[in-house]
């Protein structure tokens, strides 16, 4: 396996040794990801392994994705699997018989750990550090009010002004009170108002006497 002697040919090595073991923790893919990517790197880690280094390194390398796994579904927020990946690199360069291929296989490490999660887009995901996520969607199904169309609802409707807009403030309309802008005009509290748009959560409120000039 002298080929493995070649710079280029560790970073290829290392990359789709990385991204098959990475795209394993990422994607439910039947553990065939996790032989493909023990096999490449058991190739590269068997012809690089020396007496001065030892198994030492593979071990580091062990530790590092242990940590990732570890992060993704216990702790779950990067910090831990940040050092895992630090781990791995290490355990990757040091073996390495130049500092040219030891750069190398650490980019090949990165770009194939990015690179996995191409994955996502073909195989069902394992939901690595889901609790980072919100699973669960604001819908009337599950007792929630979409707050985009109950806001959308309001154009057109009248209501006061609570405070001063300056040019923000606090409108009350049937009973509710909103946060809403006059956009670059000046209302008193106390104001009667028409709701003239709505984006998103931002609602644009108008004088009514105004509103009733420009008519």
């Amino acid at each position: 396996m002298e080929w493995l002697d070649l710079p280029s040919v560790g970073f290829i090595v290392v990359f789709l040794g990385t991204l098959f073991l990475i795209g394993e923790l990422l994607v439910r893919a039947k553990g065939l990801f996790a032989i493909l990517g023990i096999a490449i790197m058991a190739m590269y880690f068997s012809y690089h392994l020396t007496g001065d280094t030892g198994l030492w390194v593979v071990l580091l390398y062990i530790v590092g994705l242990v940590l990732i796994i570890v992060d993704g579904k216990v702790i779950t927020d990067g910090t831990v699997a940040l050092l895992g990946v630090v781990l791995m690199i290490i355990g990757l360069a040091v073996p390495a018989p130049t500092f040219i291929y030891g750069t190398l296989v650490s980019m090949g490490f990165i770009v194939g750990g990015f690179s996995s999660a191409l994955f996502l887009k073909v195989f069902p995901s394992r939901n690595l550090w889901a609790k980072m996520t919100l699973k669960d969607k604001l819908t009337s199904d599950l007792g929630y009010n979409s707050i985009n169309e109950q806001y959308h609802e309001l154009i057109g409707k009248q209501g006061r002004t609570v405070s001063s807009f300056r040019p923000t403030g606090t409108v009350e309309i049937a009973g509710e009170q909103y946060s809403a802008t006059s956009g670059s005009h000046w209302i008193e509290a106390n104001t009667d108002i028409i709701v003239t748009s709505v984006d998103g959560t931002r609602i644009l409120i108008k004088s009514l006497k105004d509103s009733q000039k420009s008519e």
